[in-house]
């Protein structure tokens, strides 16, 4: 073998919603790293063939959601092998995408404060995996009846926070018809031991309401009133002015008529 050459060390499985990128350590120098991807079930197979680069996108290997992997990093040497020498290699932790990817954030498309109800509408994160038809798989097609999400909401300016959960893409909750709320959602998967919460979407607020003051401060009402007061001085004294003037004209014309 090559004992000389170094082995990959810091070897972890990053992925969320199932698109899964290995990376390790170091940079090589004077030789090459290649993947092998080992499932239980599956055939070994080989991923970034002769890389200088310390990570790799195996998303497309671990179709098989369910099955548990673990990667061998080899260290080939940049002069190659002969076909009987076995390349020192490193081998990773297992990884079950099922059980360990990270759920994205999801995408809040729509909300509404009508009176004593708040409701939200969301899409569930898409995966990297496709159907037949080119369209991509989202993570409730891979989790199924495993996924489920929680509304956290909140009075705004408080922070006594409520929770409600669904397993569907809507959220309709009780609430202050007077107040307004701030509200975020996050998918979850209970059965899982380990990262069962997924990542938490935007915070975005209501504004039912809330007027103009609320946002911009009498200022705004200020300079609006002096325009507006502005506007209906010139409506009212302008044509006072316009009908002096004419009437002056009408004078005048009169007086010189007289004087001829």
């Amino acid at each position: 073998g090559n004992p000389e050459l170094p082995t990959a060390v810091n070897i972890t499985w990053s992925s969320i919603n199932f698109k899964t990128i290995l990376q390790w350590q170091p940079k090589p120098s004077g030789y090459f790293y290649t993947v092998e991807i080992h499932g239980q079930a599956t055939d070994t197979k080989k991923k970034c063939i002769l890389t200088a680069e310390t990570e790799c996108d195996v998303t497309d290997v671990l179709r098989n959601v369910k099955e548990t992997y673990t990667a061998q990093i080899l260290s080939v040497p940049s002069s190659g092998t002969d076909n009987f020498e076995e390349p020192p290699f490193a081998v990773s932790e297992k990884f079950t995408p099922y059980s360990q990817t990270v759920l994205g954030k999801p995408e809040i498309q729509n909300y509404t404060q009508k009176g004593s109800k708040l409701n939200v509408v969301f899409q569930d994160p898409l995966t990297p995996y496709t159907f037949p038809n080119g369209s991509f798989q989202s993570i409730r097609d891979i989790f199924q009846d495993d996924l489920e999400y929680k509304l956290y909401y909140w009075k705004d300016q408080s922070s006594g926070k409520k929770a409600a959960t669904t397993k569907s893409h809507e959220f309709e909750v009780s609430v202050d018809s007077t107040k307004n709320y701030c509200f975020y959602i996050q998918g979850v998967i209970p059965s899982r031991r380990e990262n069962r919460n997924g990542q938490e979407s935007m915070v975005l607020c209501t504004s039912i309401g809330r007027t103009i003051l609320d946002d911009y401060g009498a200022e705004v009402f200020i300079i609006a009133a002096v325009i507006a007061i502005a506007i209906i001085t010139l409506a009212i004294v302008l044509p006072v002015i316009l009908c002096k003037r004419k009437n002056a004209k009408a004078v005048r014309e009169k007086e010189s008529l007289n004087g001829v």
